[in-house]
């Protein structure tokens, strides 16, 4: 019960739990959906202990927490009473008015789309690692490929990535306030064996396109999307005594023939056409295009926009066995992070619990959670980002020309992603690059944003004296 007054405080100023329609997290943020903005006191909330900083987003705000947000979400579940059931459809048209410019549905967008995918990233970062140990035991341990550990090994990284559409459609119901077993549900159905990949199905003699739906994103969010619409018609019309039985029932039978026949094959086209893209993008321009893109990640980060664009480096993996974009900006920006962070850390002379927190921030942004470090030391000392990006453009030539791509997509890039370098036959070429780019970046930023320190001491002592001069 760590953060037991952290939360009591936070529901305080955010206005009390009747102002609140929704209640999440994601990696290291405590999202809370508001009614009314005029209720929230974000200067408040930034005070809090144990609060390293807050974002403020259209309807909501996020409380950034940490590595140890689920232990905070949960002390705040217990200490408001929050739940769900209790507050479906709160809120909706209670939200004051906002100018919906671009940024508006940025914000929309990128929250929407962590929510779905953040509660699915510790399954992928461990069905990534054993899916590397894997390879390794078999090409360079002799575990022999058919031995009862090769087969346990492969048998968890399976249950991370080809199960994948039954998570999404379990996450994305629940955020669109559906019953969250159904999405499940439509999800597992496409990776059944009866249906994923089989020939000669059809529907009341429409005939159903071969699709294998393992590991695939776009189809299972199209189905939910549609099942959204198709949930609210039979909602509003079914009577209440037979709701609970013929509602799911109506509503799986309007969905799976639609799904199967239209929108899953729509899906896999389009994942294939943007793994076709990124392929090009980065055969082409990827000496340009991975400097510039690992420079803006961190920005993409506090947007949110990290997050919305996971289903691209999905579908890479996907359609061409890997991802040269999403993972790799991310590892390297991350990186840099942790190398500007751990920069501001040393220059800290005369507070040692600060210097010691600052740190620890950069040491968990080196592992992939920069949030600690971005809005904890980074953000009020907007000069060392300039060393961030420095060092951000330096490693992501050296990625792009190369070639660095990841054989896994996960989220949370960082060095205890690592072994998602490793080629699916085990070879260390790529991550051998991985590792030259991880040093690249954290040594640049770090030098970088040193010398950008050093500098702003330097003017600061400078101005200090002839201030004095001027005085005297």
């Amino acid at each position: 019960m760590k953060y037991v007054n952290m939360s009591k405080q936070v529901l305080e100023h955010i206005g009390g739990v009747e102002n609140l329609n929704h209640v999440e997290h994601c990696a290291t943020r405590l999202r809370l959906h508001y009614n009314s903005k005029k209720l929230v006191n974000e200067e408040a909330l930034k005070g809090i202990e144990n609060v390293v900083g807050i974002v403020s987003k259209a309807g909501q705000v996020q409380v950034i927490i940490g590595p140890n947000v689920n232990e905070a979400y949960n002390d705040f579940l217990d200490v408001s009473g929050w739940k769900e059931e209790q507050h479906s459809g709160a809120g909706s048209g209670a939200e004051e008015p906002e100018e919906k410019k671009a940024m508006y549905y940025v914000n929309k967008f990128g929250s929407f789309m962590a929510t779905i995918f953040m509660p699915i990233v510790p399954a992928l970062i461990t069905g990534g690692i054993i899916l590397a140990l894997r390879n390794l035991l078999i090409n360079y341990f002799g575990v022999d490929m058919e031995s009862g550990t090769a087969v346990i090994l492969n048998a968890i990284f399976s249950a991370a990535f080809t199960f994948l559409p039954v998570y999404i459609g379990f996450t994305m119901a629940k955020r669109l306030k559906m019953e969250p077993i159904m999405g499940a549900f439509l999800g597992a159905l496409l990776v059944s064996s009866n249906i994923s990949g089989v020939e000669g199905l059809d529907f009341l003699g429409i005939s159903i396109p071969v699709v294998d739906y393992s590991s695939s994103v776009l189809p299972i969010m199209l189905g939910v999307g549609l099942m959204y619409f198709v949930d609210k018609f039979f909602q509003k019309y079914i009577p209440e005594t037979v709701k609970y039985f013929l509602k799911p029932l109506f509503t799986m039978i309007v969905v799976v023939p639609i799904t199967l026949i239209a929108l899953g094959p729509i899906g896999t086209v389009l994942s294939d056409y943007v793994g076709i893209g990124v392929t090009n993008l980065m055969d082409n321009i990827g000496g340009v295009a991975m400097p510039i893109l690992a420079a803006l990640y961190p920005y993409m980060v506090m947007l949110g926009l990290d997050k919305a664009i996971m289903p691209i480096g999905f579908n890479s993996v996907a359609s061409i066995g890997y991802d040269p974009v999403v993972m790799v900006m991310g590892f390297i920006s991350n990186l840099c992070i942790g190398g500007t962070a751990l920069a501001v850390a040393t220059s800290i002379k005369n507070d040692k619990s600060k210097k010691g927190m600052i740190a620890s921030f950069g040491v968990t942004a080196l592992c992939g959670v920069t949030e600690p470090a971005f809005y904890g030391a980074l953000i009020m000392r907007p000069k060392v980002l300039i060393g961030t990006a420095i060092g951000a453009v330096s490693a992501g030539l050296v990625a792009g020309i190369f070639g660095l791509v990841s054989y896994v997509m996960g989220g949370c890039p960082g060095l205890l992603t690592a072994l998602f370098f490793i080629d699916n036959d085990g070879g260390f070429g790529n991550l051998i690059l991985a590792g030259i780019v991880a040093i690249l970046a954290i040594v640049v930023s770090f030098v970088a944003s040193k010398i950008i320190l050093s500098k702003t001491e330097t003017n600061k002592n400078s101005n200090s004296e002839t201030e004095i001069k001027e005085v005297i």
